[in-house]
């Protein structure tokens, strides 16, 4: 056979977590549980439109706005509202104006900006992201020319964060790794750094040379809104210069508008403009201008007082519903008595939860009892509600 351009192109292994929906899909069993998919639903399994978000919606569309290009960084004053949720409105990085904030395709988009600007503009090539790690993390460097390094985070035999080990590893990274770090509600295990964890981790930082990356998808899932800031404000105050890649899908629900933002914190007003820049570059060179709607439902919604704090209290909503199926989950793991106490889930923050559970384990749950998971057992809190915890609790302790 001759070859063709594309004859010697291999197919790509699925992916691990799209690939359990579209069996999820697929199964006709009425019991069938989804908690592979990363995404907040409300207790009758659905996503559900904000308030916040509805009420946006209405008041943008009775404008019956133009649709132009939007400016390379995206909708004038959101960079601003982005800077005030992550830095705090009396932060010292917002009033030196050594932050940069542009508009991108959701957190992921934030994510590859931030990456390609590390890597063809400041050169640097080689990266570190914790085991484990949200899977995307590894293709989103690799495609952006890294070398990509792991550092232990989760202490299997303890079920819970292995931090000296994690530690060590950080001390015996090369200068000039990106590090790329998870602010809060750690994915995929749940587990985050205590604020003396987060200021050991700092030092390190800088007497290592290291470069962080702060990924913040779930601000406001863990404690709190300002509370999951803590070690993006703590890395400001240290003086270090990092970036942070932020998203809206989950806070807003808003996943299908694909609406984040990359900020990154230099040393002075005069690097943030040199930044901003080459930032330009960078995202003309992805994307060239990003979408509106998103940015303008977000933008509507923390430009005002009375509606920012509507939102906060929606957002406060959909913590507490996450915990309560933490808690509801361990109750019923006891109940059943488990041959493991599951208790750790409620330590845990966030939408995930690292369960422990083997592959085997994972195909069993789906193959016996419709109950759909990554292999790596991570699981999505809020797939659990009042109606399937019960049975999902006397699954997993059926092929422990």
């Amino acid at each position: 056979m001759t070859d063709t351009l594309f004859s010697r192109v291999t197919s790509a292994e699925p992916d691990a977590i799209l690939g359990v929906t579209t069996r999820f899909k697929a199964d006709p069993r009425p019991n069938k549980v989804n908690l592979g998919v990363g995404i907040y639903l409300d207790n009758d399994g659905r996503v559900p439109v904000l308030n916040v978000v509805r009420e946006a919606e209405e008041a943008i569309a009775a404008q019956h706005l133009p649709h132009p290009y939007l400016p390379i960084s995206g909708l004038p004053g959101l960079s601003e509202c982005v800077q005030r949720l992550l830095f705090g409105a009396d932060s010292e990085v917002i009033q030196s104006r050594r932050a940069v904030t542009v508009q991108s395709l959701g957190g992921t988009g934030a994510l590859k900006v931030g990456m390609d600007f590390l890597n063809h503009i400041c050169r640097k090539n080689k990266a570190a992201v914790s085991r484990p790690t949200w899977g995307n993390h590894i293709c989103l460097l690799e495609m952006a020319g890294f070398t990509v390094n792991s550092y232990r985070y989760y202490d299997a035999t303890h079920d819970a964060l292995g931090f000296d080990a994690m530690m060590y590893d950080l001390g015996n990274m090369p200068t000039g790794t990106v590090l790329v770090l998870h602010a809060c509600c750690h994915n995929p295990t749940g587990y985050d750094l205590t604020e003396e964890q987060w200021k050991a981790v700092i030092s390190l930082c800088q007497s290592r040379g290291l470069i962080p990356l702060l990924d913040i998808a779930y601000q406001g899932f863990g404690l709190g809104l300002q509370e999951d800031a803590l070690a993006i404000r703590l890395f400001a105050a240290s003086g270090m210069s990092f970036l942070v890649a932020s998203s809206f899908s989950k806070s807003f629900n808003l996943y299908n508008e694909r609406i984040g933002a990359l900020t990154v914190v230099t040393a002075s007003e005069t690097e943030a403009k040199t930044v901003a820049s080459q930032l330009d570059y960078v995202m003309r060179a992805n994307f060239s201008s990003p979408p509106s709607k998103g940015a303008r439902i977000v933008f509507h919604t923390l430009s005002n007082e009375t509606r920012f704090n509507a939102w906060c209290q929606e957002v406060a909503n959909m913590r507490t519903r996450i915990r309560q199926m933490r808690e509801a989950l361990a109750r019923e793991m006891a109940t059943v008595d488990a041959k493991r106490d599951f208790s750790f889930v409620t330590r845990q923050k966030g939408m995930f939860s690292f369960t422990g559970l083997t592959p085997d384990q994972i195909e069993r749950l789906e193959k016996e009892f419709a109950i759909y998971a990554v292999k790596n057992g991570r699981i999505c809190i809020c797939g659990l509600n009042n109606q399937n915890v019960a049975y999902v609790a006397q699954s997993i302790a059926a092929v422990l």
